[in-house]
């Protein structure tokens, strides 16, 4: 009987240990399910540095295909500008939002849209001459003319003209850093006939018909932030790297420019226009273009031409042309997740307005239905640290001065072929002080608005554009 009554006993001992060791395996689980949906940020690192350091790989960048790309207002950018004149996070978001509803309005004009954007206190704030950015925040070097003038440009993929500005500035000039253009001390600089295809293309290109000053064809465009530049179309050598050169170039030779430029020369355009820099060069280049926005100001990322190098992990899916916008990158975005779970959304409010990718607006704009469901998942799992008030257009912020080390979750983008896009940590937050730290997405007036992907989520990702093929691929890690 002893034996008899032993046993169960010791087969409910050894049930004992395995449902006890299966709990404690399923915590294990648990927690590493969870950290693997986190990002783990030192607080320390949120604050900016004044010192220039580019990652090790930069070192390596190949300088005969690749431009450096850096940020206009970081320690990288040698610009120099006064102290007095660098934007507050606040004028940029504010000026951000001009250049979203200035694209909004762009595309439901061209549609004939009677939702025509009414006139926003934002469009009338005061311009500091060059020295608020309107059309981009990332900048990368070329060489203009013979001899070579190097030029520092703001590159983006949402305006599709090149110009700089050029002696003589017959009206006015705004300051800039590199010495201005001189056409007459150039012996390969020439002006664009008002007959030329070229000159005629311009319609497309900036939304204005061209003028005509004694038969040279004269440009004109105007940005949402109300920058501005006129001048002569002309041709030129563009000197792009060491071995990249291109002949009769054709540009915007600004002599009457105003704006919010900060002390950059002017503008690379990468659209998909017929005078866009991808077009011009599409024989050589076959419009593939690829580049990597730094994590931070103090960092530094590239901008590279063809496929040449191209790392067999880009994951590509489809580009798209948008209605009333074919300049204008078209993605579509599927679905998106906070902290590894889907929102409950439909893809069909994703896609109600249409989508594109622009290096020029620093925050991701989504539908106000994703919006809010981001919003909500997103605060649900950042409960326990206290909340800071808004920034701008920014209304989920954080106070993380008491912490040393914070978690948030990882937020993922969803595109067409099945790709997956994890945004970077940098990229899911904006910070203006380490007791303002706030979601970097922010919802669009209505669910019709056009979904714009940002360029702060594009940090430290290889984003390549195909536009011959009509793909646009994705590469986690790219700057290193």
């Amino acid at each position: 009987m002893g034996a008899v009554t032993v046993l169960p006993t010791f087969l409910s001992a050894n049930k004992l240990l395995v449902f006890v060791c299966l709990i404690v395996l399923s915590l294990k689980e648990g927690y590493a399910t969870a950290e693997a949906e986190t990002h783990t940020i030192h607080v320390a690192s949120l604050s900016p540095s004044s010192v220039c350091t580019p990652p090790a790989t930069a070192k390596g960048l190949d300088k005969k295909s690749s431009l450096q790309v850096i940020h206009k207002h970081g320690p990288c950018s040698q610009l120099h500008e006064e102290k007095a004149n660098i934007p507050t996070h606040a004028q940029i978001l504010l000026l951000d939002e001009v250049r979203v509803k200035s694209i909004h309005s762009k595309l439901a004009k061209n549609l004939g849209s009677v939702n025509v954007m009414k006139k926003d206190a934002a469009a009338n704030l005061p311009a500091k001459d060059g020295s608020v950015v309107g059309s981009g925040n990332y900048i990368v070097t070329t060489g203009l003319g013979t001899p070579k003038n190097n030029l520092r440009l703001i590159f983006d993929t949402g305006s599709d003209i090149t110009w700089t500005q050029c002696q003589p500035c017959l009206r006015s000039c705004y300051k800039q850093q590199d010495p201005i253009f001189s056409p007459s001390s150039s012996s390969t600089y020439s002006n664009v006939s008002c007959s030329s295809a070229g000159c005629t293309s311009l319609n497309s290109a900036t939304g204005n018909s061209p003028g005509c000053s004694s038969s040279t064809c004269v440009y004109g465009i105007e940005y949402g932030d109300s920058s501005f530049s006129i001048g002569f179309f002309a041709k030129e050598k563009l000197t792009l790297t060491s071995n990249i050169v291109f002949d009769n170039f054709l540009f915007g030779c600004g002599q009457n420019n105003q704006g919010h430029f900060g002390g950059a020369a002017g503008l690379l355009g990468l659209g998909r226009n017929k005078l866009s820099l991808p077009s011009q060069t599409a024989i050589k280049f076959k419009k593939i273009f690829s580049y990597c926005l730094p994590s931070s100001p103090s960092s530094t990322g590239f901008l590279k031409f063809g496929n040449d190098g191209l790392s067999k992990s880009v994951k590509f899916t489809t580009l798209s042309t948008i209605p009333g916008g074919e300049s204008f990158y078209g993605i579509t975005i599927i679905a998106m997740s906070v902290g590894g779970k889907k929102l409950s959304i439909s893809a069909s409010v994703l896609a109600a307005g249409g989508a594109i990718i622009d290096s020029g607006t620093v925050i991701t704009r989504l539908p106000p239905t994703v919006y809010s469901a981001l919003r909500s998942a997103f605060r649900k799992q950042m409960n326990h640290y206290p909340m800071a008030k808004s920034l701008s257009i920014l209304d989920t912020c954080y106070d993380f001065s008491k912490y040393s080390t914070v978690s948030i979750p990882k937020i993922s983008l969803f595109f067409e072929k099945d790709v997956e896009v994890p945004i970077d940590a940098r990229g899911i937050l904006y910070v203006n002080s380490i007791s303002q730290v706030c979601l970097a997405f922010a919802g669009n007036s209505n669910d019709f608005d056009v979904l714009i992907y940002g360029n702060t989520q594009q940090k430290t990702l290889e984003v390549v554009y195909d536009g011959t093929r009509r793909k646009l691929g994705f590469r986690t890690g790219g700057c290193t």
